[in-house]
């Protein structure tokens, strides 16, 4: 570390000689490599890297495993922004269709560590999305003006850390009495982007990146030539996709990742909710999950699509339910409070948990009933749509991320149950009445919040609505 501050000083002073024996610094098209990698900015990335990353990878180490795997994957994205911010320096700024091709080594690492969280849930599930999640905040570097579609880059470093955040805390919840070493990583994690690359970014590029005047262009592939892969690439930082958008405006920035990612919502196809759908009107029902309804069409072109049926317990330890469609009587009997329970990809089925179970996951199911008994840990949803929920026991946590309509039933003894969501809408939450003869007492959670600045920091309330 001081050898390597002895020549950042040596280096500075025979650039500061030559300019007073040279008289004016020479007006060159672009700085060149040496110039560029002894600038204060990417000095201060160099020590943003060797003071925080580092910090993260020497945690990842002492876990392995998969959080060693994605952490290798951030320390390349933060290497690639590296090489971006010297290449800014020799680069003329270029057009939405530029800006795209010049991110691609960047957006590449994101899109690597996006991969890493799908398909089939890890156990280290909350690891990866808290880093996937967090890399995004390297899309700083993509804000060109207010009118590129993004926040400003101290702001975006910042909101994208409390998306991330959001994972961070489960890892710290779930380990806090574990493993020190996962916690150890959480917080070298947090560090990294705050205060790490906020304060870097606060300090460097308030106002996005400063481009060469007089360098080198860069712009777009032409159409016409030859994709190097057959595959699609990944979302792009700044995406030169020619596919129609759903606004008239061309989207730039981080606004054409929110276009591409948004592209399905998870509310299509859903049909709108009549009064005679709510449940306070439902003739058919009592407020509870039921696994008497009407048999689905069968859809053989979808059917195919879907991976295989699993229905069973790995290792003792976890009871894995993946792309059931159609099953309305799918029940755990034999369960312990040592095991999880997994359920991934299912549709139109519902599945029983009779016993105590250490975690229930349900993860891109649809049209999916859960009725569990009690959770020692947490109950989970996650890319979801139409579920219903009904909790018969206790539960101490329960967390709807990225989901649409969610209809949790609780008793009376889960409702000292901690309820967080997390990009979820129409989530409804029905309690038992204190008259027993009673209908149960729903409750809309809110989707929107105020934010009002008052004595020196923001007060958040959320916005209720009222009406017919």
């Amino acid at each position: 570390m001081a050898e390597n501050l002895i020549q950042r000083l040596e280096a500075a002073v025979t650039r500061l000689e030559s300019f007073s024996r040279g008289g004016s610094r020479p007006q060159t098209a672009a700085l060149d490599a040496g110039s560029a990698s002894s600038d204060p900015s990417i000095v201060a990335f160099n020590d943003l890297i060797t003071e925080y990353v580092e910090k993260v990878s020497d945690a990842a180490e002492k876990i392995g495993g998969q959080i060693k795997d994605i952490t290798s994957v951030l320390r390349h994205a933060f290497d690639a922004q590296k090489e971006l911010l010297v290449k800014i320096k020799q680069t003329q700024k270029p057009d939405a269709g530029g800006l795209g091709e010049f991110l691609k080594p960047l957006n590449e690492k994101l899109g690597e560590a996006t991969r890493m969280t799908e398909g089939p849930r890890s156990d280290f599930f909350n690891h990866l999305k808290a880093v996937a999640e967090s890399l995004t905040a390297l899309a700083w570097i993509a804000y060109t003006g207010k009118n590129c579609g993004m926040s400003m880059p101290i702001s975006h470093v910042e909101e994208c850390w409390q998306s991330a955040e959001f994972y961070s805390n489960k890892v710290l919840v779930e380990f806090k009495n574990k493993d020190p070493s996962h916690v150890e990583w959480t917080r070298a994690l947090k560090e990294l982007y705050v205060p790490g690359l906020r304060d870097y970014v606060k300090t460097h590029y308030p106002l996005g990146p400063v481009w060469s005047a007089t360098g080198a262009t860069v712009s777009a592939p032409s159409k016409s030539s030859k994709p190097a892969a057959p595959n699609p690439p990944p979302a792009s930082l700044a995406s030169s996709s020619t596919a129609s958008s759903s606004s008239s405006a061309p989207k730039q920035g981080m606004s054409a990742v929110f276009q591409e990612i948004s592209s399905k919502p998870v509310t299509a196809g859903l049909k709108k909710v009549t009064d005679d759908m709510k449940t306070k009107n439902r003739t058919d029902r009592a407020g509870f999950v039921s696994s008497v309804e009407k048999e689905p069409k069968k859809n053989v072109a979808a059917a195919a699509k879907v991976g295989p049926q699993k229905f069973e317990l790995v290792m003792g330890r976890k009871w894995v339910v993946e792309n059931q469609i159609g099953a309305k009587d799918l029940s755990i009997d034999d369960c312990d409070p040592k095991q999880t329970v997994y359920i991934f990809g299912c549709k139109d089925s519902v599945l029983q948990v009779k016993g105590k179970v250490n975690n229930i996951t349900v993860d891109k199911c649809t049209k999916m009933g859960v009725v569990f008994t009690d959770v020692v840990a947490a109950f989970e949803v996650v890319n979801c749509s139409s579920l219903e929920v009904q909790c018969q026991g206790s539960a101490p946590t329960i967390s709807i991320d990225n989901t649409s309509g969610c209809q949790l039933y609780l008793s009376k003894d889960s409702l000292e149950s901690s309820i967080t969501t997390s990009k979820a809408t129409e989530v409804n939450v029905l309690v038992p009445a204190e008259d027993p003869d009673a209908d149960q007492a729903e409750h809309a959670m809110p989707q929107m919040y105020l934010h009002t600045y008052k004595d020196g920091q923001f007060i958040t309330t959320p916005v209720s609505h009222s009406g017919g």
